[in-house]
């Protein structure tokens, strides 16, 4: 963790928070007198020089020291500030203690315009007259008073502005009390990585705001919230009226009650008095009553209970304005419950800061001291994850050992974890229920990173509520969900996991339920040792991964409660009796039999993940697969026959791509309504899908690369939920059906490379289509016709193909990216209602026949990528669109595989260009010198 310091004598103290710089003759009877009664009142102890000390000409040694020993300065700049030598010698020492010290400024100006501090002007430049006038022998002292004078005129300030006095002052206090508590100072050698915590720490607390607020700190165990709420308490304490700091909440409730802590809060805040109460209701009355009025600082360490807040902080008005309640806890569900006011989140330590911590401990320095201890510091940082506590217990344990001991302690690490770091963190596990425990554990033996949808169907079919479940794991900082939606939890967290499953059994990896390292599955394999307690196991083989592991017949026979089953390695076996029953996810890459047992009953099977399998049909007549819900057999070249799908109505996921021998699918596919991914692509032998399909649920339907597929099924009842439709490479596909208009919440269409010979007339209701491919699309004269008459206007000259597709995509507002490559596009096939395509953002018509830019595109003004590689372009020197500027957004122009032997200079009109692709432009002899300031240019080689 963030150490901290033994005594709170090892920090260093400072004689005053504020040193108040002013010109006496302006503001000490009125302004600045009320401001220093305001600051005093705070708590804040505030330097204000006597009177009397002025009567000389030079500054007193007592100001010198006062600024010294002062945390920060405010200064009042009023109109004749600048006229005081004494005033301009201060904020000369002031700028110095700033710039060697850190020390803070903050300037008021009161009725003083800082450009005229700045510059000179005014009443300054008078003042400065007169100096030079009376230190003419001492130049460098008036340059010294302009400068620091200049200097502190740049800090951003507090401006009177005809505001109240009153109000403007209480304004100041408030937020010199926030800041105060940003600048008291830590153990830099003891607390690595601690300021930027308490930096945003401080902006949640929020010191100098009068309401009554509760911060939670919430994370993982070991993190360091204990001494980070600690430090924030060292820093606060001066500004309150009493305060607390109640360590191990948990750990005293449990072993002395919460009526102790009750009376050790009272106690602490009320110095000298003893209260005598025997139950949490009295207690609570007391509290409420003799702390409704005081400012207090209240620090609960570690709790893990409502009922430590109810009895502890109970309500806010328990307390008077402006006091603040931190706690510090492992279950962010606890604060929610509370309705704490803000939370804040510790992160682990970054490889740099990590490392210092573990120098501190190891060597009593922030960097390694020995040549031959660099790499295995390194290698123990890395272990520890960022996570101070085990940098901190790792470190002390090194201390003073010989390399020879560090590489020992490193190999023991690999195999078993230190204890007193697991037995920290598993707090938060022992306080789990039973179902929550069981989550838990699956994840750190087998899901960990894995996403957490699909974790989440696993563990419900294993009747887990995971649901509920893992939201307990996440609120206790056990697990994490990052921005892929993956589940992750910390290595030593997850180790911490497997430790307690390997504490069942010591000894004998076979009477443990989980088992996931290859070497006790090896073991219980090959030396029998398998008992029906295994529930989950993944074989693997990575030490020697091109060889085939070679099971047994019988190798899951005594498995009978066998849950999860991954193998993730090469493996073969001439026959396989038995898989259990109960098995809830079946996960086998390679799967290297024809058909699953005779004897396996699926009943329980939620995921079926056989991927380059030998499958040729899952097994024989119809089996109960109610709680199926995702089939994979990616690349299973051997399929030939897929199951009845009438028993699997929960089916949400089947993907079948690559299964080059699979024919027909069978009719049932087309009624599942739970269904909401079917991928086919590749599958080169199938013909057809059911005459119609009624998966309402269906969100991506990939049939690329499908080449015998001739016929898109009709769509029975709506299918709102579909997004993705993919059917390129699909060339016997000649037209989609027209209620597939139905789908009007399409984002994606590809129909690349079909056979489509007039064009599907409900493409431009399709209000929600984000992306569109036609590449590839090279249709006869009738599609041009069709496409014609959508367009309603005359083309001229040539007949040509997909040029009068253009004309239904008028519709399309939302479409980002539109694809034309090899669509035989040539001039004036780009009509100028393109325009209307108002979100394109990436436009592709490579491989077309244009002799320039078409002019048409320069109204696109939201295009960031133009691509029109290999379109024969041989007219780029001058015959440039005049209004090219119009395409004001575009990042990128592809313009590769062309003919031009020059780049017109107006290019350099296109402002947010940032790369031009020429690579293979092999006339291009030179480039507009003003495009040099494009980040890059793609593979321009000069013409020899």
């Amino acid at each position: 963790m963030l150490s901290l310091p033994s005594t709170p004598s090892s920090i260093s103290k400072k004689e005053y928070d504020v040193f108040l710089s002013f010109r006496g003759e302006d503001t000490r009877k009125n302004f600045t007198d009320h401001l220093y009664e305001a600051l005093t009142r705070r708590g804040i102890v505030t330097f204000r020089d006597d009177p009397k000390l002025e009567a000389g000409e030079e500054i007193a040694p007592e100001l010198f020291k006062a600024i010294q020993q002062s945390w920060c300065s405010i200064i009042v700049f009023s109109k004749t500030y600048a006229f005081s030598s004494w005033c301009l010698e201060e904020l000369a020492e002031i700028v110095k203690q700033k710039k060697d010290k850190e020390h803070k400024v903050f300037p008021i100006f009161y009725n003083v315009d800082p450009s005229d501090l700045r510059k000179q002007k005014g009443k300054v430049e008078e003042a400065f007259a007169k100096h030079q006038e009376r230190y003419k022998e001492d130049r460098e002292k008036i340059q010294r008073w302009g400068n620091a004078l200049r200097e502190v005129a740049n800090i951003k300030g507090w401006h009177l502005n005809n505001r109240h006095e009153s109000e403007f002052i209480e304004d100041i206090v408030k937020k010199i009390s926030a800041k105060l508590c940003q600048t008291y100072p830590v153990v830099p050698d003891e607390l690595v990585g601690i300021s930027l915590h308490l930096e945003e720490l401080y902006s949640k607390i929020d010191i100098g705001e009068d309401d009554v607020r509760i911060i939670g700190i919430c994370e993982m165990g070991g993190i360091g919230k204990t001494t980070l709420a600690r430090i924030a308490y060292t820093q606060m304490s001066p500004h309150f009226e009493g305060k607390t700091f109640l360590a191990d909440v948990r750990e005293v409730s449990d072993k002395c009650g919460l009526v102790f802590l009750q009376k050790q809060l009272l106690s602490q805040i009320l110095l000298d008095e003893y209260f005598n109460f025997f139950n949490v209701h009295e207690g609570n009355t007391i509290i409420s009553r003799r702390l409704s009025s005081k400012k207090v600082l209240v620090v609960l360490d570690d709790v893990d209970n409502l009922q430590h807040l109810k009895c502890l902080v109970g309500k806010r008005d328990w307390f008077g304005l402006g006091s603040r309640i931190i706690v510090t806890t492992r279950d962010e569900h606890l604060l929610q419950s509370y309705r704490v006011d803000d939370m804040y989140k510790p992160t682990t330590l970054n490889p740099n800061d990590a490392l210092r911590l573990f120098n501190l401990k190891a060597f009593g320095s922030d960097t390694t001291l020995k040549d031959d201890f660099i790499e295995l510091s390194k290698h123990i940082v890395h272990y520890a994850g960022g996570l101070p506590l085990a940098l901190e217990v790792l470190g002390s344990f090194l201390c003073g050992r010989d390399v020879a001991q560090w590489r020992s302690a490193i190999e023991r690490l690999k195999r078993n974890s230190n204890k007193e770091i697991l037995d920290r963190l598993r707090i938060s596990f022992d306080g789990l229920e039973e179902s929550e425990k069981n989550i838990f554990l699956d994840i750190a033996c087998f899901f960990n990173g894995e996403e957490k949808d699909f974790i989440m169907k696993v563990l419900d079919g294993c009747e887990f509520f995971s649901n509920i479940g893992i939201d307990v794991l996440i609120k206790k900082s056990l697990i994490k969900v990052d921005e892929h939606k993956h589940l992750w939890m910390h290595h030593l967290i997850q180790e911490m996991g497997r430790k307690i499953v390997r504490e069942k059994s010591v000894n004998e990896p076979g009477k443990r339920c989980r088992l996931w390292e290859e070497k006790d599955v090896h073991h219980v394999l090959t030396k029998n040792t398998v008992t029906e307690i295994i529930e989950g196991m993944i074989i693997d083989n990575k030490r020697e991964s091109s060889k085939i592991l070679n099971l047994s017949v019988n190798a899951f026979s005594k498995m009978t409660t066998l849950r999860l089953l991954r193998v993730l390695c090469l493996s073969n076996c001439d026959d396989l009796k038995y898989l259990s029953n109960e098995l809830r996810l079946l996960d086998w890459t390679g799967y290297p039999l024809r058909s699953l047992p005779s004897s396996f009953q699926p009943d329980n099977l939620v995921v079926l993940l056989l991927p380059y399998s030998h499958i040729e049909q899952l097994w024989k007549g119809n089996r109960p697969l109610y709680k199926l819900k995702i089939i994979n057999l990616k690349e299973s070249q051997n399929l030939i026959k897929t199951p009845d799908f009438t028993t699997a109505p929960n089916l949400e996921v089947l993907i079948m791509e690559g299964c080059t021998r699979l024919v027909d699918v069978h009719p049932s596919l087309g009624v599942l309504k739970r269904l909401k991914l079917l991928n086919l692509r590749e599958c080169r032998s199938l013909r057809s899908l059911p005459a119609k399909i009624g998966m309402e649920s269906l969100e991506t339907l990939i049939l690329s690369g499908c080449s015998n597929f001739a016929r898109f099924p009709d769509i029975d009842g709506k299918m709102e939920h579909l997004k993705t439709l993919h059917l390129s490479g699909c060339c016997k596909v000649e037209y989609l059906p027209e209620n597939l208009q139905q789908a009007e919440f399409l984002e994606e269409l590809d129909l690349s490379e079909t056979a489509i010979k007039e064009p599907p007339s409900f493409i431009s209701q399709l209000k929600n289509l984000k992306i569109l491919s036609f590449s590839g699309c090279k249709g006869p004269s009738k599609l041009k016709r069709n496409l014609l008459s959508l367009f309603k206007v005359s083309q001229r000259g040539r007949m040509n193909s997909i040029a009068l597709m253009l004309p239904s995509l008028s519709g399309l507002s939302s479409l980002r990216k539109l694809t034309l490559r090899d669509c035989s596009l040539g001039e004036g096939d780009i009509p100028g209602a393109i325009s209307c395509l108002s979100s394109l953002t990436n436009l592709d018509l490579s491989g077309n026949n244009f002799n320039t830019i078409p002019g048409s595109l320069t109204r696109l003004s939201r295009l960031e990528y133009l691509t029109l590689s290999n379109c024969g372009l041989f007219n780029i020197g001058g015959d440039i669109p005049s209004d090219i500027s119009g395409l004001s957004s575009l990042r990128f122009l592809g313009l590769s595989s062309n003919n031009f032997t020059s780049i017109a200079a107006s290019l350099t009109r296109l402002s947010n260009l940032q790369r031009l692709g020429v690579s293979n432009c092999s006339e291009l002899e030179s480039l507009p010198v003003l495009l040099a300031r494009m980040t890059s240019i793609c593979e321009f080689k000069k013409r020899v």
